[in-house]
């Protein structure tokens, strides 16, 4: 149950939060995305808490050194976590494991151009994207009877119900996020660079 909650609490504030500082949103989504890869090939839940904070720090490293392209691997990361959630969303066991490959790469490649492009606008939707999908992932381990639905849907209806929870956490936490860190991204429309290290660790730097 631990473990779920570690799960849980990191997606809230990756959805919530994602775009209060760029450090936070790799640390976040590297822990994310590791997590959910490493369920995904069957890890114990600790274990993969464990390769989801090495695979965190190690994002994060990476990144700083170099930070430009910062946005493009928060933007791959989350892509990578919206793309197998609507691969769970819409796929089931019986079809091909190639398209979920393929949808995965796709999305994160995607949100990653995108992100690298318009910045924290893109990263807004992203983190909230794929921050609910790791809640909601986490939810699902603390309570896998009752919740297993919203990380593994088996039927249609679980299916439905899960894409309108994830849609709903999502929309929740964009809101939130424009709401109360809404002047970030008018700092970057009045013509701050979307990438750099602003004051705090922030996703902006003068031009």
């Amino acid at each position: 149950m631990v473990s779920g909650l570690i799960v849980v609490a990191v997606g809230l504030v990756l959805c919530f939060g994602g775009i209060v500082s760029i450090n936070l949103a790799l640390l976040a989504s590297g822990f994310g995305g590791a997590y959910l890869l490493a369920e995904a090939f069957g890890a114990t839940d600790w274990d993969a808490i464990w390769v989801a904070v090495a695979s965190a720090v190690i994002v994060w490293l990476v990144a700083m050194y170099v930070f430009h392209l910062a946005p493009f691997v928060i933007g791959a990361v989350t892509g990578a976590v919206i793309g197998a959630k609507l691969w769970a969303a819409l796929g089931n066991r019986q079809t091909n494991v190639l398209l979920s490959v393929v949808l995965v790469l796709a999305v994160a490649a995607a949100a990653a151009m995108l992100a690298d492009r318009f910045g924290r606008r893109v990263i807004l939707w992203t983190t909230a994207l794929g921050g609910a999908s790791v809640a909601m992932t986490g939810v699902a381990v603390v309570w896998p009877e009752q919740m297993g639905a919203l990380d593994h849907p088996e039927q249609g209806w679980q299916q439905t119900v899960m894409f309108l929870v994830w849609i709903c956490v999502a929309g929740t936490g964009w809101y939130v996020q424009r709401r109360f860190f809404g002047r970030r991204l008018q700092v970057a429309a009045a013509g701050t660079h979307p990438v750099g290290r602003g004051e705090g660790g922030d996703l902006t730097r003068p031009a």
